[in-house]
Order: C-alpha cells, then sequence, then structure tokens
C-alpha cells in the first residue's frame, strides 16, 4: 500500500535519521518512502524543524489523522500530431520559447527557433568576457542567449501560480539533468552551474526532433500574406503560419518595432538595488544555533509605503551579485547561484513599485525609464564597474567613500558612488523604508557592513503585448508568450505560459 503522511516533523539537528524515525514512528519492519515536500519551520529559534510530507511505501497498515491512502494521478501529455505545412518559428530560447519549443518538437512540427545570442557554449565565454575584460556582446550576455536570462541567474522555480502542468514542468527539468530536489523542496532551485547544462540537454533533444536552431540571428520584422507570413531575421527568412514571440524582457529595439504592429499596454514593474550580506549573519538570524545543520538562509520580505509595494526578490542564499547588462553604458545587476550555494555572501534584490504614472501614458516611455537610469549608472561610476553604497551610508545620506567593505563581494568590481544619483526619489525614500521594515521581520537585515549594489531595474518587463485570451494571437499567426510579452515573471511562469500556447496551437485540450 502507499500512504501519504502529512506534517512529519524533524529537529533540524536530527535530520540525517530519517528513515530510523520513520521505522520508529510507525513500528514498521519494512518499508521504502518518497519525499513529496520539505520545509523548514523556523518560527521557534530554539526549535527549529524539517517539516516533510511522506509517500511511504509498505505491506504493513498505517493509521493516523496525518496519514491517507496516496492516490494523485500522474500528469500526462498526448502530444497530437502536427499536421502543418509550415514549421513553426519560435522566437527566443528562454523559459517561455523552451517549453513552447520542446513541446511542438514532440508532436513532430520540427520547430525553428532564431536566439539572438549564442548557445550557452558560446556565451558562457562572452560572459566571461565582459565580467573579466569589460567588452560587452550586445547580442550575447547575462540576458540574450540560449536559456534566457534566468540561465545565469539562481534558476528559482518559485512561481504562484497553481496549475498541474507545473509538476510536468519541474520533472522535465530533472529529466533533463536538474537535482530530483527540486520536485520537493519548498524553496526549489536549479543552481546557474545546473541549469546551463539542463538547457543544453532539452536542446539537444529538439534537434534529435527535427527542430532547427539558428543563434547569433536576430529576428526584424515580418510580411503578412494572404495564409502565411514571412519572417526576415539578420540570416535567413522563413515561412510559417505560427509565430511565437518570446523575446524577453531586454529586447528593447524588438519591442519598439513591434509597437508599431502590435496592440500594447504599459504596465508596473519594479526597480532597485541588490543588497549583499555574510551568509552566516542571515543563517544565524533565520535559524539560531540550527543553522550549520541546514543549507544557507532564505527570506521573503514585504512591506508597503504609501501604497507602493516594497519587497526582497531573487534571493541567492550563498549567491553572488552578477554584472548584467545588455546595452552599451548602462549598468544592470542581478543575483545567481550554484547548485551548492557555495558562496559565503547572501543577496537578494531591493525593490520598489514603479507605475505607468511613473513615467507616463505609453509602454514605450517604460522602456526610456529604465534606459534613464541604467545609464545614470553608468555615468556616475564611469566604468561597468557597478555603483555601490555601505547599508549604513545609504541610509544615513552619506557620502559614499572609495573604500571595500568588510564583506568581499562581486568579484567583477564596485566603485563606491552616490546611489542616490542613479534612482528616482520615491525609489530611494522606499528602500530606506523597507531596510527599516525587513530589519523587523528579520533581526540584523540593517547591517552596517552590507553593502547596496545597483541598480536592479529588469526584474519584469513595463510591457504587455495584447493577446486574444482563448487562441493567445495578437493577431492572426502572431503568439506573443512569455516574460517579455508581460505574461509571466519568472522561469516556472513563463515556461509555463509557453507550454500552454503552443499546446492551444496544436488543439490538446488540458483541463
Amino acid at each position: 500500500m502507499q500512504y501519504q503522511v502529512d506534517d512529519f516533523k524533524v529537529l533540524a539537528s536530527n535530520q540525517e535519521n530519517l528513515d530510523s524515525l520513520i521505522q520508529k514512528k510507525f513500528k514498521l519492519k519494512n518499508f521504502s518512502y518518497h519525499i513529496l515536500s520539505k520545509s523548514i519551520d523556523a518560527r521557534k529559534k530554539n526549535e527549529v524543524y524539517v517539516v516533510y510530507r511522506l509517500l511511504i511505501i509498505t505491506e504493513e497498515v498505517l493509521k493516523g489523522k496525518t496519514i491517507s491512502l496516496y492516490n494523485k494521478k500522474e500528469v500526462k501529455l498526448t502530444y497530437p500530431s502536427w499536421k502543418e505545412a509550415y514549421s513553426p518559428v519560435v522566437v527566443g530560447f528562454g523559459p517561455a520559447g523552451i517549453f513552447a519549443s520542446l513541446y511542438l518538437a514532440r508532436c513532430g512540427a520540427k520547430p525553428i527557433i532564431i536566439e539572438r545570442g549564442g548557445s550557452i557554449e558560446e556565451r558562457i565565454v562572452s560572459v566571461q568576457n565582459f565580467l573579466e575584460n569589460k567588452v560587452l556582446n550586445p547580442n550575447s550576455n547575462v540576458q540574450f542567449g540560449e536559456g534566457g536570462a534566468g540561465a545565469f541567474s539562481d534558476g528559482k522555480l518559485t512561481c504562484n501560480r497553481k496549475h498541474p502542468l507545473i509538476e510536468f514542468i519541474f520533472k522535465e527539468l530533472v529529466v533533463h539533468g536538474a537535482h530530483e530536489d527540486i520536485l520537493y523542496e519548498s524553496m526549489p532551485h536549479v543552481g546557474t552551474d545546473v541549469l546551463r547544462e539542463v538547457v543544453k540537454n532539452i536542446r539537444l533533444e529538439i534537434e534529435n526532433l527535427g527542430g532547427t536552431f539558428y543563434f547569433n540571428t536576430t529576428f526584424l520584422d515580418w510580411i503578412d500574406q494572404k495564409e502565411y507570413i514571412e519572417i526576415k531575421t539578420t540570416g535567413p527568412s522563413f515561412t510559417t503560419k505560427h509565430l511565437l514571440l518570446g523575446i524577453g524582457h531586454s529586447a528593447r529595439d524588438t519591442i519598439r518595432h513591434l509597437y508599431e504592429k502590435l496592440p500594447m499596454e504599459a504596465k508596473a514593474f519594479s526597480m532597485g538595488v541588490r543588497a549583499e550580506h555574510l551568509a552566516e549573519k542571515i543563517d544565524k538570524a533565520q535559524y539560531g544555533d540550527f543553522h550549520s545543520y541546514l543549507p544557507k538562509a532564505y527570506y521573503k520580505l514585504a512591506t508597503h509605503k504609501e501604497g507602493r509595494g516594497i519587497y526582497t526578490f531573487c534571493m541567492c542564499p550563498g549567491g553572488y551579485v552578477l554584472a548584467s547588462a545588455s546595452e552599451p553604458n548602462s549598468i544592470v545587476t542581478n543575483g545567481m547561484s550554484n547548485y551548492a550555494r557555495e558562496g559565503i555572501n547572501s543577496n537578494s534584490a531591493i525593490l520598489v513599485d514603479v507605475r505607468p504614472e511613473d513615467y507616463g501614458d505609453t509602454p514605450l516611455e517604460g522602456l526610456a525609464y529604465q534606459e534613464k537610469y541604467e545609464h545614470l549608472a553608468f555615468e556616475l561610476a564611469n566604468t561597468y564597474q557597478a555603483p555601490a553604497n555601505l547599508m549604513k551610508e545609504f541610509m544615513e545620506d552619506k557620502i559614499a567613500k572609495n573604500y571595500r567593505s568588510v564583506i568581499p563581494t562581486y568579484p567583477h568590481g564596485l566603485t563606491f558612488q552616490d546611489l542616490r544619483k542613479c534612482l528616482p526619489e520615491y525609489v530611494v525614500e522606499g528602500i530606506k523604508e523597507g531596510i527599516l521594515e525587513f530589519n523587523h521581520k528579520l533581526k540584523g537585515f540593517y547591517d552596517e557592513d552590507a553593502i547596496l549594489i545597483g541598480i536592479e531595474s529588469r526584474s519584469s518587463s513595463p510591457v504587455r503585448i495584447l493577446r486574444d485570451k482563448i487562441t493567445k494571437e495578437a493577431k492572426k499567426h502572431i503568439y506573443p508568450i512569455g516574460e517579455g510579452a508581460g505574461y509571466a515573471g519568472g522561469i516556472i511562469s513563463a515556461s509555463l505560459d509557453g507550454l500552454l500556447t503552443a499546446m492551444k496551437i496544436v488543439g490538446e485540450e488540458f483541463e
């Protein structure tokens, strides 16, 4: 029999004895088990627990309030056969493009994938050249290339949406090389180092199924014909009836061109800085004396100031702050961490809501607003080394001094400048308010030695390309997908949007 056991709590210092604890609790002789979910209960710092949901397989009878027979249906797709004369064309091989292409390939559609950046192997070289030598490739960088922006982040898989296909996406990531713990961890992450291999393995499957990739090839335009469209790129031209636009949130040149051809609306986004603390301080603040028995600690904090949201985003335990520019003479930062989260620092963005009324009436004004402050950050630093302040300096409006903090940080260089000069005033005040409020919720968050690094401006797109709710078309033959189109906010939601759009095109229904 298979039994589901909920809320099996184990003291953090004793979690290595899970097998014997299960055996003792249920007086079992022969059994096996799988972990269905795993989280940490740190509400009491003197008693930190690891909380499991378990699937126990045994011939013996289990009884109890938290025990039930396991009867979960597996998520399966049918992959209807593709019968169109023209292959679908997918622009962008980020999360939305990846799962749309994978599904279409399994249906026999032989998708054509156009990616302005390089393959993951080429991309690693161009990113390292930027980080080490400050030579920026505008088409192949932390934002552009195989895997999208997420390939050079933490690979966090948190998602606010509830949908049965999310489990399918997680399992596909595992099949292609991610660690199995993403299937049950409450805060799953793949890790930058592992995610690169996962993306490459998915590409190889698509190619084996007849898909074709055109890297270092930028989508330019399409020409409407009666029954199909002709697509223009910096390389070959293509004919299709299905153009999926997974362009990402940083393809500003493409968005500006699409604005002339597709309906769009302005949407809110966020802007702020990266906060970097010593990981050990965050670990102790979250887990007390139990921190040595647990992975590096995660936090997620939020507050409001005059109705404006202020929150932490993309928290990277044991991670690094990464230079993430995709345009010349601009500065953008992001966070990343490898699977092992072995870094001595932890970082997250502190972001403040930016509303359409803050920047204008049109979607293009949102793009210009981001660009303005990214260029100001570069002018302030006069280099691709990001401007930074000690948290204490920032909070007290002191002039930043050109020295290194006690926190070893940002291996690609910082320049200590006044961050307030490259952020809107309401964002500066929001960050200050947030730091004080977060310190009440997480003791020690306001750390005089912590570093604020600017600027973080690409958490989401200021643009939404309008599309039909049923067909998912912006106009005939055109399917905007993912984060750049304004329909997702992370790896999983973007993957889901690309997958559901591909399913709609093929005609597979899923309840």
